[in-house]
């Protein structure tokens, strides 16, 4: 069970884009994540007429290392921790550290 899951929201906490919040669009094999609006790059792009592809700069999201984002805590207006706790029907769930308030509902 992973902490920061596809559709979380999250807020960076360092780096180029700290402060900047955004929902995760991806989740990348070597612990990082692809974050919507976050951490911004230009691509100069060849035009690729078979897949309709036009050329130029385009912009697009890179990927940023786990360790630089945390789950936004809506109640707190901030970035949280994440632990588990089991609940009484078996079921294993995500809470906030600070609040103990699930976050899976």
């Amino acid at each position: 069970m992973e902490r920061i899951r596809k559709g979380d929201e999250v807020v960076v906490i360092a780096g180029r884009s700290k402060g900047q919040r955004g929902h995760v669009l991806q989740v990348l094999k070597d612990g990082r994540f692809l974050v919507e609006n976050v951490n911004m790059i230009k691509r100069h792009q060849r035009p690729d007429p078979q897949a309709q592809r036009p050329g130029g700069i385009i912009e697009k999201e890179a990927p940023i290392h786990a360790s630089n984002v945390m789950l936004y805590n809506p109640a707190t207006d901030q970035g949280d921790r994440v632990g588990y706790k089991s609940l009484e029907d078996g079921r294993k769930v995500r809470v906030f550290r600070s609040t103990g308030e699930v976050v899976d509902i």
